[in-house]
């Protein structure tokens, strides 16, 4: 039987089409997986055996026929649980929405079934997608935390119990949860990606992301995903064809970078800063040293004005329907956000603007920035997901991020590498991200 665990998604769905592998096969080696660390992991929110085998046996059948394949035909991907799926339910980890389900699956859903994917299950959320912890633990150590919002995305991928994944960012939620659990997680630019049939929690910050265990992997599904939907109006036409082509290849000369080590540096511990140090010292060539900008400051108290504010007026109902089964995260989170004038959200709207003006400049000089992912490694305990200090810049600003799992601090852990780019330049940005990726695995 092939090993599965080490190949590439490309090469995986190659398998698949050659007939080397059937999707059910594939599938039943990932039930395997579930079987043996779902207990533990917690990763799922749902997960239905029958379902995927069943729809594995139609990606079978359709091979079989002749009929023309999507580039992931018989590959399953995991799926946030607050993206719409009509077969199965979407909870977006609150006891409010138990056992109800969307009445269509979200824009993305439908372009994965047409790129031959298969959904094989939902995977757990901090609740609506905010700070609410779910049950999931970090593959590594099952008494951390696997970071959040995307905690069940991030370690399914992680312990091997699906190849891809399907996750959300609105502060640090897809680039914390790689680097604690050691995967790659990719935000791309804003409006590149469709939420519609998403949970909605902030419509200026919103963000699909995308898991792998490779920035190839994660630059394939990411292909797949980027399209122009009319019913969400921030999306932007985007050219994603050769996406992957374009990842291989690379940049044309050796990369210039900055790091920033943030006003947060102090929070990582001692392992961790001398893990960057050393990274730092062998790309020295590469990287140049610069303080953060002093609008940053700014930056993270509009970031939390915006979010506050639209998760007040999105969540308005539960609040006053449901308030004793939210959390005391999202109490809190309402509760300030009714409190906000429209003249701080306009201010805080109106900054995004200006600063992405001033910040854009760096790649003129730079093909990124460079900074830790998370605040060190994942942290003790099942009661925090972590804060998004090192995150919250780059949500705001609607820039492509992605975490590489190139580091280990404190006990071992990883501890991934954020790599930053330029708006709307995901495509060169990933080629780059490939780059830095094999020179750390050579």
């Amino acid at each position: 039987m092939t090993d599965v665990f080490s190949l590439k998604v490309e090469e995986l769905a190659g398998k698949i089409k050659d007939s080397q592998i059937t999707s059910v096969e594939l599938c039943k080696i990932y039930i395997d997986r579930i079987n043996k660390f779902e207990k533990d992991v917690k990763a799922w929110a749902h997960f239905d055996k029958k379902l995927l085998l069943e729809k594995a046996a139609e990606a079978d059948e359709h091979r079989n026929l002749g009929k023309p394949l999507g580039p992931l035909h018989g590959i399953p991907v995991a799926v946030k649980d607050i993206v719409g799926t009509l077969d199965m339910p979407t909870e977006c980890g609150t006891p409010i929405r138990k056992g109800k389900s969307y009445s269509q699956n979200a824009e993305i859903v439908d372009l994965l079934i047409s790129a031959g994917a298969i959904v094989m299950g939902k995977t757990a959320t901090s609740e609506l997608a905010f700070l609410g912890p779910p049950k999931t633990t970090n593959p590594h150590d099952y008494s951390r935390t696997p970071g959040g919002s995307s905690s069940g995305s991030a370690a399914a991928v992680a312990s091997f119990m699906a190849p891809l994944a399907i996750g959300s960012q609105t502060g640090g939620s897809v680039i914390r949860p790689a680097s604690y659990c050691g995967v790659v997680g990719y935000k791309p630019s804003y409006g590149l990606i469709s939420r519609n049939g998403v949970l909605k929690t902030s419509e200026k910050l919103d963000h699909i992301g995308v898991f792998g265990r490779s920035v190839e992997d994660v630059a394939l599904l990411a292909k797949i995903l980027i399209k122009k939907d009319n019913y969400d109006t921030a999306t932007v036409h985007y050219s994603s064809d050769e996406m992957l082509t374009e990842t291989k290849k690379g940049p044309l000369f050796d990369p210039k970078f900055i790091f920033y080590k943030t006003d947060h540096w102090k929070l990582l511990g001692k392992k961790s800063r001398e893990a960057f140090e050393y990274f730092i010292k062998s790309f020295k060539n590469n990287i140049e040293v610069f303080d953060t900008p002093s609008y940053f400051k700014d930056i993270h108290k509009y970031h939390q004005i915006i979010h506050e504010t639209d998760l007040a007026n999105n969540f308005s109902l539960y609040y006053k329907k449901y308030k004793k089964k939210l959390s005391m995260y999202m109490q809190d989170a309402i509760s300030k956000g009714n409190k906000h004038s429209a003249k701080e959200y306009a201010e805080a709207i109106d900054f995004m603007k200006r600063s992405y003006e001033s910040y854009k400049e760096v790649f003129e000089d730079y093909h990124g920035v460079l900074s830790p992912s998370s605040p060190g490694v994942a942290l003790k305990g099942l009661k925090s997901t972590g804060t998004a200090e090192f995150n919250k810049v780059w949500s705001y600003l609607g820039t492509p991020c992605i975490s590489l799992p190139i580091l280990q601090g404190e006990n071992n852990l990883p501890l991934g590498v954020q790599l930053i780019g330029a708006k709307y330049d995901d495509q060169r940005f990933l080629g780059v991200a490939n780059w830095l990726e094999k020179e750390c695995n050579n």
